[in-house]
């Protein structure tokens, strides 16, 4: 049975962050807040390794009709490697691990750390109903904000139809009613006991904490996310119009439809400048590879919460689908691949995932500078950069952790190249 919340608790699994730096902070309670990241090696990782993980994001890359993109993957008993690949567009400068860019749906996760930052705070019910803080969506009444945040509010997702207005008006600053109206007009599903991807929800879900707390979803963000874990590239933008930041930004781009069908792989769209109400608290997060992965890391190990209380934010997952595969699951505000919790998904112009096992700290965070091919491939490249960095072996005086993944590297290059909306290369 999916878990519902109770008014008579309140939620975590204690953690740590690592990436090698130990944090401390303050909880969005103002408690003292500190842990204890695992040791990460300070090597990077074996060469021939290094080769295999280039090789598939290159792979990924032309696949997805992207021109570069930024990765990091962290094996804290072996190394690291982080890496800008490809170049800025055609003919364009090279890509640098330093650039920021947009995070997608990762934003969900750091929407829900909100709210169970609030109900920790004793500021919320994770058990409130929707329409106490959300107006006109009176038959949401049965609908709770902990529904918004595990997707099980049978809501819909907006993003079929809006998807066209933010390809043509980047610069369009949208309110989230408005955005989350047309995922509302969509048929419902069961509620409570089925997982249902909902962009709607989670723009929900921000207008709730805004209004219950009096905060702007930027401040609440900042609050209990990005300041605690220290993370100083990653933020929530204003809404105008505007490219990721810190500068330099990873040039982020879109394929036309080509005439007779599929896309126009030689001219890619520049849409780097757009405004972040077109995300707002689903997808409008912007940050930097190594943040991304320092809070991917801190994420899936629940370090911002107290130590074993309940309910865990993760103990009781659903299904993805019908006919997905065992290991695949989600609920509150992310997905469970195996072992390793994270957020995969796109957004003009980028389409980025991040996933991280919460035993060894084993940690892998992508992003692609080309979203038509949308954020299956960006979960793809993950999903097959952890199947092959899974294996590398421990350094001199580590010991390498029982740890596995239930697919193979083999498997998602597969997996891309069905997906694949753009040719490789010719060789030359």
């Amino acid at each position: 049975m999916h878990l519902r919340s109770s008014r008579r608790v309140r939620a975590a699994v204690g953690g740590a962050l690592a990436l090698a730096l130990a944090l401390t902070g303050c909880t969005g309670s103002d408690s003292e807040f500190s842990y204890t990241p695992p040791a990460q090696v300070d090597a990077t990782l074996p060469e021939d390794m290094t080769g295999q993980l280039q090789a598939a994001v290159e792979q990924a890359i032309a696949a997805s009709g992207s021109s570069g993109a930024i990765v990091g993957v962290w094996v804290p008993w072996s190394g690291q490697w982080v890496a800008g690949l490809g170049t800025q567009g055609p003919e364009g400068a090279e890509v640098t691990a330093d650039m920021s860019f947009r995070v997608a749906d990762v934003t969900r996760l750091m929407t829900c750390d909100v709210l169970y930052g609030m109900a920790d705070a004793g500021e919320v019910e994770l058990d409130a109903p929707v329409p106490k803080y959300v107006s006109g969506v009176a038959d949401l009444a049965d609908i709770t904000l902990l529904d918004l945040c595990n997707g099980t509010s049978g809501v819909g997702s907006s993003e079929a139809v809006v998807k066209p207005y933010w390809l043509n008006t980047p610069g369009r600053e949208w309110a989230p009613m408005q955005l989350a109206s047309f995922g509302l007009g969509t048929g419902r599903t069961p509620a409570h006991t089925e997982y249902r991807e909902s962009d709607a929800g989670y723009l929900m879900l921000g207008m709730a904490l805004e209004r219950i707390s009096g905060r702007s979803a930027a401040e609440l963000i900042a609050k209990y996310v990005t300041t605690p874990l220290d993370l100083a590239s990653t933020s929530l933008p204003s809404r105008e119009s505007a490219e990721p930041t810190p500068s330099p930004a990873l040039k982020g781009t879109f394929l036309p439809a080509a005439e007779g069908g599929g896309y126009d792989c030689a001219a890619p769209v520049d849409i780097t400048k757009s405004s972040s109400s077109i995300g707002f608290t689903d997808s409008g997060v912007v940050s930097t590879i190594t943040d991304l992965g320092r809070y991917a890391q801190a994420e899936a190990r629940q370090a911002l919460r107290p130590k074993n209380a309940e309910p865990a934010r993760f103990g009781a997952p659903l299904p993805v689908s019908a006919d997905a595969p065992t290991w695949y699951q989600a609920t509150g505000g992310g997905y469970l691949v195996g072992s390793m919790v994270g957020q995969h998904g796109w957004v003009p112009g980028y389409a980025t995932a991040a996933y991280s096992d919460p035993a060894t700290g084993f940690t892998v965070a992508v992003t692609l500078n080309g979203s038509s091919a949308g954020g299956s491939m960006a979960a793809y490249l993950a999903w097959q950069l952890a199947a092959i960095a899974s294996k590398a072996p421990a350094a001199e005086g580590q010991t390498a952790p029982e740890f596995g993944l239930p697919f193979t590297a083999e498997q998602y290059a597969q997996s891309i190249a069905d997906a694949a909306i753009c040719a490789p290369p010719a060789a030359e």
